[in-house]
C-alpha cells in the first residue's frame, strides 16, 4: 500500500492546520501574557505547558466529538447507516500537531531554565522568533497540499497569528496593571 499526499483527506489537512495554528497562537498567548504580566520563566513554563497539554486534549477530543456528529448528522440525513470508521483520527491529528507546533514559543524558557543557553531576559524576544516562523513554515508548508504562493500562505497564517499573539500581550500587560 502507498501513501500519496495528494490524496490525503481533507478534513486531515484541516485538522493538521487547525491543531499546529491554534497550538502556537494558545501557548504564545500564554507566553505573552505572562511576558506583558512580568512574571517569572517558571510560571511561563508552568502555565505554558499545563495549557499545552490540556487544550491540546481538549481539541484533539473536541475534534473527534465534532467529526462523528458531522457524520453521525449525515448518516441521518441521508438515510446511510454506515459510518465512517476512524473518526478518531482527526482527533488525534489535531492534538499532535497542537503539542508539536505549540511546544515552539517554550523552546526559549525551556532551554534558559535547564541551562543550555544562557538568554536570560531574552527569553521573550525568542518565544516571539520562534511564534512567527513557526507561523510563517506551518502556514507555508499548506501550499504543498493546496497550491499558491508558499509565501502568500505563509504571509496568511503569520499575519493572523501575529495579531493574536499582540492581543495576548496586551490583555496580560492590562490585566496587570488592574491587579498590581
Amino acid at each position: 500500500m502507498q501513501f500519496s499526499f495528494k490524496k490525503l483527506d481533507p478534513s486531515y489537512l484541516k485538522a493538521a492546520v487547525y491543531g499546529a495554528n491554534d497550538g502556537i497562537i494558545t501557548t504564545f498567548a500564554v507566553v505573552a501574557g505572562v511576558a506583558g504580566a512580568q512574571l517569572s520563566v517558571s510560571i511561563v513554563l508552568i502555565l505554558g505547558i499545563a495549557n499545552m497539554i490540556a487544550d491540546g486534549f481538549s481539541m484533539g477530543v473536541g475534534d473527534f466529538l465534532g467529526a462523528r456528529s458531522e457524520e453521525r448528522l449525515r448518516v441521518q440525513q441521508n438515510g446511510n447507516h454506515q459510518e465512517r470508521t476512524a473518526l478518531w483520527k482527526t482527533g488525534v491529528i489535531t492534538f499532535s500537531a497542537f503539542i508539536l507546533a505549540g511546544s515552539l514559543p517554550l523552546i526559549p524558557y525551556s532551554l534558559e531554565l535547564i541551562g543550555l543557553i544562557s538568554i536570560d531576559g531574552q527569553q521573550f524576544w525568542w518565544s516571539i522568533t520562534s511564534t512567527l516562523s513557526a507561523l510563517f513554515i506551518v502556514g507555508s508548508l499548506r501550499t504543498y497540499f493546496i497550491k499558491g504562493r508558499w509565501w502568500w500562505n505563509g504571509l496568511e497564517m503569520l499575519t493572523i497569528g501575529a495579531v493574536a499573539a499582540s492581543v495576548a500581550y496586551v490583555v496580560g500587560a492590562w490585566v496587570k496593571s488592574l491587579v498590581v
